[in-house]
This record gives C-alpha cells, sequence and structure tokens, in this order.
C-alpha cells in the first residue's frame, strides 16, 4: 500500500545492491539457490513503520517479508530472498517507474533499475522455473488519496484494471510460481461503519483480478479488522496498527506477523 508519511498517508498517501541479475540488482541474493521468494508492492512489502521511517532499510526487518522468508527457511533452508517492495508504490508507478520513495532519497531492501514490474519481470525471467513464491501487496497509494475526492467506484474499476494487467504480466513472466496478493482491509479505524463497504469492494476487485491469473489472496479483513463489532475491530486495529496512536495504518510488529499469517493460510 501506499503508505509513507504519517496523518498525511491516509489522504494522499516516507541498500544499496550487492549481486545483479541481467540488470536488475538484487542484495544478498546467491548464484544458484535452491529457489527464490520474490515481494513486490508498496510500503506493506518493504515492512514501513513510522517508528522506523528514517532507519536505513537494514534496520527495517519485522515486515511480513521477513517473516514469511523465516517461515519458508524452516522448510527449506536455502530459499533466497528479493524484496523489491517501495514506499509509495502506485499500480501506475509499479508499471511505469518513478516510485515516491525513491524520488525522495528512500533506499530500498533491494534495489532495482526501471520500474518494479520490469524488475519483477527480468528477475522472473533470468531465474525461470527457480521463483517458488511471489507476493504483492499493491492498493492502498491508487485509492486512499481518491476516496475522499468522490466517485470511489470509478477509482476501483480503473485500479483494478491497471492491477489486472499487472497480475497478468507476473503470470506470463513466472507461469511456475505460486502468486499470494494481499487482499484490502480497513485501516480507517475511527470511521469503520461508513468506509468498510468502500474497502469491500476493493477487496472484491482485487480478488477478480487475482483469479483471473491464478494467483491467490490473503485474507487481510480477517487478520487486521477481524470479526465482531465495529468497536471490538477498532480495539484489534489500535493494536495491529498504528493507527491509533499516530494515525498512521501501517502495522506494529503484530500487524505484520498477522498479515504474514495471512499469507501463509493462503499459500499451498
Amino acid at each position: 500500500m501506499h503508505f509513507i508519511s504519517t496523518k498525511t498517508l491516509i489522504l494522499g498517501l516516507a541498500a544499496a545492491a550487492l549481486l545483479v541479475f541481467s540488470g536488475v540488482a538484487t542484495s544478498g541474493v546467491s548464484e544458484a539457490p535452491q529457489s527464490y521468494y520474490l515481494a513486490l508492492g508498496d510500503s506493506m512489502a518493504y515492512g514501513f513503520q513510522p517508528t522506523k521511517a528514517d532507519l536505513p532499510p537494514s534496520a527495517v526487518h519485522t515486515g511480513y517479508v521477513d517473516l514469511i522468508a523465516a517461515k519458508l527457511r524452516k522448510r527449506s533452508p536455502n530459499i533466497q530472498v528479493a524484496n523489491y517492495g517501495c514506499p509509495g508504490e502506485t499500480t501506475v508507478t509499479f508499471a511505469r517507474g518513478g516510485c515516491d520513495w525513491l524520488k525522495h532519497g528512500g533506499e530500498l531492501h533491494n534495489a532495482f533499475k526501471g520500474s518494479q514490474l520490469q524488475a519483477a519481470e527480468s528477475f522472473a525471467t533470468t531465474h525461470s522455473g527457480q521463483v517458488s513464491l511471489i507476493t504483492v501487496t499493491l492498493w492502498g497509494g491508487d485509492l486512499f488519496p481518491l476516496f475522499d475526492r468522490g466517485k470511489p467506484q470509478k477509482a476501483i474499476a480503473a485500479f483494478a484494471s491497471r492491477f489486472s494487467v499487472i497480475l497478468r504480466r507476473l503470470r506470463e513472466a513466472a507461469p511456475s510460481a505460486e502468486i499470494v496478493v494481499s487482499g484490502a482491509w480497513d485501516p480507517v479505524a475511527d470511521r469503520l461503519a461508513p468506509t468498510e463497504p468502500l474497502y469491500r469492494l476493493v477487496d472484491t476487485a482485487i480478488r477478480r483480478a487475482a483469479a483471473a491469473s491464478h494467483a491467490r489472496v490473503a485474507n487481510m479483513f480477517q487478520a487486521l479488522d477481524g470479526p465482531g463489532s465495529f468497536q471490538a475491530q477498532q480495539a484489534r486495529l489500535c493494536r495491529l496498527t498504528f493507527y491509533c496512536s499516530k494515525e498512521d495504518p501501517h502495522p506494529t510488529d503484530a500487524g505484520y506477523r498477522a498479515m504474514a499469517d495471512a499469507f501463509m493460510a493462503a499459500s499451498r
């Protein structure tokens, strides 16, 4: 999702490379691993938290990608991770380039050239048949700035079209990989009643796009909002995100653990 700063990221939404594969720089990836885990998306994939906004990527290691990687290595010790997650990424910049984080001098866990989609396609092609898992979180940056401007259904439809193209291209580049995308959830803890229907529409759009490209969907409504009354959901969001303490929807460590569990539950 496109979350960078604190309060402003609700409305509009804040590493160097060690190895190079076909012009795509990656860090910490060996020449001949057993398999690869490729993490794509926005600040959620990056593992952003407002309490670590000024820290280097090496100090940001409690995100869901790190947790999934740790779980995978219990079964496949040699699996290697490439995390291209870029805070501020939208479906537009994902395909065309120009991630907001990079514009402001931000560093990534694994640097890449061109757009994130081009980097992902290049990585998958270079490691044909070796990418076992691809995770994607990419929707918040497209929709948060538009929900307060009216015509949210139109914004959701436009997002869905772009997201469908992205997933189709990822599937073409990695036909044998398991692709698991993050479903939507409602992060607006103090306005759940009026906002939840919109985020349910986003989740439905994501699920349709995923199904068309034979991708799975991690149930983030269940993981982060949870069941029960709006009061119970608000209390859960206050614990699992920084929304109530810093007006920032990024997950706490507990929230990222919940996201990782949702991804693993959706995975084969």
